[in-house]
């Protein structure tokens, strides 16, 4: 009995681990549950009235117009544009510099930096969005695009290090040190040999700050007014206000922006994938 069991374990050990059928119908059942909701949503976004209905009695493009020609939605899906784009740099630059100094650096109280560095990721939402809001009233500028935009690098720059951590630790020092050696600053090596080998994880990362700076509606709810309002926060006003039918439109979007970046993500490690097996 004994030697059997250790042939087997050994037969599982050298075969690895294979899910069963009941935990892939699980997976499955689990992946139909997140995806049902938006089965119902994409289909009412196509309906010719101005009231939610599953299914749609007919088939028309009334809603995306709607969205598309309202100056109301334009307008905060331009302020969530411009907040997302904003953020997205801002988080590349903190999160690869803090990454960079992270990985490579070698200084007392290292654990706890990263640990500091990472909070954000662990505190709740709605803590950092009133402690955001006292900060900036404080400073009169509650209510501005530049306090949404730094609201949401610090809630997205956590992300990013992470990231670019993982990506560094694949990168071999050695390479920044013949540079070093060849006459290079730390500035030079970085941005002329470490940069270009982190590519994908860059992308991804920017990818990943963009939509969680889109998505976001918490910290944007306190930090914004009627005047800098972006498109998530408009998205609840109308849940509470009106109950707009456009919002099924701007669901959909939203579902095919979040698929388009996840696919770019995907394909830009698939492609790394082979150029790294080609070299």
């Amino acid at each position: 009995m004994t030697g059997k069991g250790v042939v087997s374990a050994a037969t599982v050990g050298s075969v690895g681990w294979r899910p069963s059928k009941a935990n892939t119908i699980v997976a499955w059942l689990i992946f139909a549950f997140l995806i049902l909701p938006s089965f119902v949503v994409i289909p009412m976004s196509f309906g010719d009235t101005d009231e939610f209905m599953f299914p749609p009695q007919g088939l028309s493009t009334y809603l995306y117009e709607k969205y598309f020609f309202d100056g109301n939605w334009m307008e905060t899906t331009r302020q969530s544009f411009v907040v997302a784009v904003l953020s997205t740099v801002a988080c590349l630059f903190f999160g690869v510099t803090a990454a960079y100094g992270v990985v490579r650096g070698n200084f007392p109280g290292k654990r706890l930096v990263t640990m500091f560095l990472l909070t954000p990721m662990f505190v709740p939402l709605i803590v950092i969005a009133l402690g955001l809001y006292m900060y900036f009233a404080t400073l009169g500028l509650s209510g501005s695009t530049i306090s949404i935009v730094v609201g949401h690098t610090l809630h997205g720059t956590p992300f990013v290090i992470v990231l670019c951590m993982a990506a560094l630790r694949h990168v071999d020092p050695n390479l920044e040190a013949a540079a070093r050696v060849m006459g290079a600053g730390r500035v030079y090596t970085l941005v002329k040999v470490t940069l270009p080998l982190l590519k994908p994880a860059l992308f991804a990362s920017a990818l990943f700050a963009f939509l969680i700076s889109f998505d976001e509606v918490v910290i944007s709810w306190f930090l914004t007014t009627v005047y800098t309002q972006t498109l998530p926060v408009k998205m609840y006003s109308s849940i509470q206000w009106e109950i707009s039918p456009v919002l099924a439109a701007v669901s959909s979007l939203l579902t095919l922006l979040a698929f388009v970046i996840c696919v770019a993500g995907v394909l830009v490690q698939k492609d790394d994938k082979q150029e790294t097996t080609q070299g």
